[in-house]
């Protein structure tokens, strides 16, 4: 049995990241739960980009974009994703590796009506990762869509949720003299038990 302790104590990895979430809304300025989205292209180039993680569920982690964006159309080709959020005020960082599933259903629906009204007709108006002609078209774009959509407009049926089930869980927290403690959770699916090694630096 690895002794985990402090900081890295519990049996549910998903319960120890809400934990350090929770504790980073009350240090980080701005966006404690940004989040570096790492996918692959079709030809297996990677591509990374700050996303905001939305929800932490029992089993998995939840996002919100574009389905056409150039993040959804790697996410959907290749249903694998990394993320790593990194918190310098608490001076942590966790990682993780998993597969990609859409969540679309009425958690996407009541996530989109929780949004201000402006990022609802933008996600209307945007054609994410597509060529832009100018901002004043961007703009020109969003009156339109507010003259059709009105002040309650539904959810776009190209935008919607991703959530990351991950097979792999690092959480790393900074030592001194750079001999950092880092526990790394794997299993081989989402139904399988979790394996817990401490690794080196």
């Amino acid at each position: 049995m690895v002794d985990r302790t402090g900081i890295f104590s519990g049996d549910d990895p998903f319960v120890i990241a809400q934990r350090w979430l929770d504790e980073a809304k009350m240090t980080e300025p701005n966006d404690p739960n940004a989040m570096a989205l790492a996918s692959v292209d079709e030809g297996g180039l990677p591509n990374v980009r700050m996303v905001l993680l939305k929800s932490i569920a029992p089993n998995s982690i939840v996002f919100y974009t574009n389905y056409g964006s150039a993040k959804g159309r790697e996410l959907d080709g290749q249903g694998k994703a990394a993320m790593v959020m990194h918190w310098k005020s608490l001076r942590r960082q966790i990682r993780m590796r998993g597969v990609v599933t859409r969540e679309e259903g009425p958690e996407a629906d009541e996530y989109y009506a929780s949004r201000s009204l402006q990022s609802r007709l933008g996600a209307w108006a945007s054609k994410q990762s597509e060529p832009l002609k100018s901002r004043q078209s961007l703009m020109a774009d969003v009156a339109k869509v507010t003259a059709s959509k009105g002040t309650n407009p539904p959810r776009p049926p190209y935008w919607g949720g991703y959530r990351i089930t991950p097979v792999e869980i690092e959480f790393w927290a900074d030592g001194a003299f750079r001999l950092h403690d880092r526990f790394c959770w794997t299993r081989e699916n989402a139904e399988a038990m979790w394996q817990i090694a401490r690794l080196n630096p």
